[in-house]
């Protein structure tokens, strides 16, 4: 990809191709429930081997285009679940069939939705935001509007992080531990601030999310149902589950070391896990290039850079395959362990 061809297309064609493909497979089911279900495995799998090259960082004219994508996929993720929610239950597909599909959607939400959505909290505009906000809501998790910019941004790769995954802690252990911290924390921060302006304790915005997630609980079983209902949930808590182990393969392991005052130090690129495959970066909006949007959290997406080996930690593998990785903790720690302690020799960071 030159220097100068612009780079949302891909973006676009990467995310919005296998949502086309898991409605379609609502739909008509056979071979486009297979197809669906490839395009979120196999096959970005295979092309992140085939293509050599890395995404090129867009020019500043691409992010009007950028954020009129993440529009897109926000609402496009709010379908999803309504079609899932009303289809799966049905009996036109085979039970193979709605596994697959629930597995695809699931997927998608989990590696386009969430990554989607945490580009929108941190876009500046109010409709941009509140999108984000609704997203995360729409997979029962929008307190990580919250605890993401005002906890993990603040604290990550310290103690005092929820979402920071400590050495040899396992992704297990790691997402009970950061689910219940970052709900906490979050909630935490959000009533200080509200007390340092000086605004009711009503308007904390906690009540907004667990009212937007009541919302998506009330619709899922007004129109599909206990099975919809049901559907619903399980897609909601895969799709969480996923959030949190990307956050434990793009931290773990990884300490901002003290400085003279005794403070943690500001957080570098040292600080975060990346990874440099093309096509999965692509489908995940830039998120495995995660050192640039610590130190740019308003950066958007086309335009984060990857660091270099020597200036950041490098992922073997890509993220989504790191994440899989990391169900079986000793492999993990196989591959990982030595890695950090690589990292951990070359402070100060």
């Amino acid at each position: 990809m030159g220097p100068n061809m612009p780079v949302m297309p891909l973006f676009a064609l990467a995310t919005l191709a296998p949502l086309a493909l898991i409605l379609l497979g609502l739909w008509l089911g056979g071979w486009w429930v297979v197809m669906a279900l490839i395009g979120m495995t196999a096959l970005i799998s295979l092309l992140d081997r085939l293509v050599t090259r890395t995404l090129a960082v867009a020019e500043g004219e691409e992010f009007p285009a950028a954020d009129a994508l993440s529009a897109t996929l926000a609402l496009g993720q709010l379908a999803l679940i309504a079609a899932m929610v009303v289809a799966l239950p049905g009996d036109r597909l085979s039970g193979p069939e709605k596994l697959a599909l629930w597995f695809a959607a699931g997927s998608w939400l989990g590696q386009v939705g969430n990554s989607n959505a945490h580009e929108l909290i941190h876009r500046g505009g109010r409709l941009l935001h509140s999108l984000g906000v609704l997203a995360f809501a729409s997979v029962l998790f929008g307190h990580h509007a919250s605890a993401h910019p005002l906890v993990h941004h603040v604290h990550v790769a310290t103690r005092a992080d929820p979402n920071t995954a400590r050495k040899g802690e396992s992704v297990y252990r790691f997402v009970l531990r950061a689910w219940r911290g970052s709900f906490r924390d979050g909630y935490r921060v959000e009533r200080a601030r509200l007390a340092r302006v000086g605004r009711p304790g009503w308007r904390h915005p906690y009540g907004a999310y667990l009212g937007l997630s009541g919302g998506m609980l009330v619709l899922s079983g007004w129109f599909g149902g206990l099975a919809g209902l049901g559907v619903f949930m399980a897609l909601a808590l895969f799709a969480q589950l996923q959030l949190l182990m990307s956050d434990y393969v793009q931290h773990y392991g990884l300490v901002r070391a003290l400085g003279p005052n005794g403070k943690p130090v500001p957080v570098g690129p040292r600080h975060s896990w990346n990874a440099g495959q093309p096509i999965s970066s692509a489908l995940m909006l830039n998120a495995p290039r995660h050192s640039d949007h610590h130190s740019h959290p308003a950066r958007p997406y086309p335009g984060l850079r990857l660091p270099g080996p020597d200036a950041a930690p490098r992922l073997p593998r890509s993220l989504p395959l790191m994440a899989t990785l990391a169900l079986f903790p000793p492999l993990w720690r196989r591959v990982m362990d030595p890695r950090v302690a690589a990292w951990e020799s070359r402070r100060p960071l």
